[in-house]
């Protein structure tokens, strides 16, 4: 793994060649600039932090991986049977980390891109790094993740809480919350997963905040991962997943209504489509059902004493409260000057299709489907691979031999 300085190019006198910069060291950076490199391809990665695959590192201790160990693999190296069905957050950056080092990745780590623009003379592109360091390259591979930076909603009063406020980025395990009081603010899976460490840690009360009920699937039903679901159902039409899906979770599972958690009133495909990801359940259900976890309505607000306001208008007063409410992408800053973005900030496409106001620029992992992110990340680098070959071999550099 290098770490060394990057290339400095003159804007001026542009080398007739220039390698591929790919912007993060997490799984949709490594792969791209893996299948790039297994064209022939010179691609450098770049990551700001000092160690590839830093988002995962900052996960919660007892994540594992939603999609199995087989369909999450990343192009060139499965990973290990050791590492069973469901992969543990320390086993993937063990992954990540083999992965850099198998393939000879060239990954200049300490290196912050602010700023990507079309090259002066109009061919490739201009990144502007940390130290002044401005690099040209053919083309340019964005993967700085979907879990980018936290987003908090702006709650009245949340400056006067007087309790524990973190958002779900800084929390590790439950062990701080045995025999508190706390409150989590929303149900996706890691609000859902959290509240269910919390009461494994002897939390003394767990509340979960839920503005919108959402869907929940089992991860595996008799052996069959939710995942295959997903990757077989893509393609058909929403309505007919709707229907299938809200068949199939009468028969699975429980109806929680009377514990605060109905069956949602819209269907499971149609939510994906807008961007809401089920809840695959690791043991809520059974929390909910034995009154362990306490479903609650959303939080409006805060109030002087150490009070949340609930939107049906109840107060309550944790301890501890962890909002669970997500993360942006924070591209703007970087791209949002190409009209490569929609209004909710994200890439207009990704893979290896270019915006058609900036050919040459790639978007990865800035999709969360249903059939796994890991599994599409890899698919995405092959082809993001194939097109910057096709595009640009007149302009990219090749490895030696």
């Amino acid at each position: 793994m290098a770490d060394s300085t990057p290339p400095t190019h003159s804007s001026a006198q542009p080398p007739p060649d220039r390698p591929v910069y790919v912007i993060g060291g997490g799984p949709g950076g490594l792969s791209a600039a893996y299948a790039l490199r297994a064209r022939g391809i010179r691609a450098v990665v770049l990551e700001k932090s000092d160690r590839v695959g830093a988002s995962w590192r900052r996960h919660y201790d007892r994540l594992h991986l939603h999609t199995t160990r087989r369909l999450s693999a990343l192009p060139g190296l499965p990973m290990p049977r050791r590492f069973g069905r469901w992969v543990s957050r320390d086993d993937v950056v063990r992954y990540l980390e083999k992965y850099a080092e198998h393939h000879r990745l060239e990954i200049v780590t300490g290196v912050e891109v602010s700023r990507v623009e079309r090259a002066p003379d109009g061919t490739g592109w201009l990144l502007h790094a940390t130290g002044g360091r401005e690099l040209t390259g053919a083309a340019v591979v964005v993967a700085t993740g979907y879990n980018h930076t936290p987003r908090l909603p702006d709650w009245p009063g949340r400056s006067a809480f007087t309790g524990e406020f973190l958002h779900a980025g800084e929390y590790r395990n439950g062990k701080p919350y045995a025999g508190r009081d706390v409150l989590v603010v929303g149900v996706g899976n890691t609000g859902a997963e959290i509240a269910v460490d919390l009461v494994e840690h002897g939390a003394s009360r767990v509340r979960l905040a839920v503005r919108t009920a959402p869907h929940i699937v089992r991860r595996s039903t008799a052996g069959w991962a939710a995942q295959y679901s997903g990757i077989l159902v893509r393609r058909l039409p929403v309505g007919l997943v709707d229907r299938l899906s809200r068949a199939q979770a009468k028969v699975a599972l429980p109806d929680l209504s009377a514990h605060g958690l109905p069956r949602p009133d819209t269907g499971l495909y149609s939510r994906v489509k807008q961007g809401a990801i089920p809840v695959q359940d690791v043991g809520l259900i059974d929390a909910v059902r034995k009154g362990r976890v306490e479903i609650v309505a959303a939080v409006d607000g805060f109030e002087d004493g150490g009070k949340v306001l609930l939107a049906d208008g109840t107060r309550v007063s944790p301890d501890a409260v962890i909002a669970a409410t997500g993360y942006v992408r924070a591209l703007e800053g970087l791209v949002g000057h190409l009209d490569v973005l929609d209004t909710g900030g994200r890439p207009v496409v990704h893979g290896a299709r270019s915006p058609r106001t900036a050919p040459g620029l790639y978007f990865t992992g800035f999709t969360n489907p249903i059939s796994g992110n890991l599994r599409e990340m890899a698919i995405d680098a092959v082809r993001i691979a194939k097109a910057i070959a096709r595009d640009g071999s007149g302009r990219v550099s090749r490895l030696p031999g």
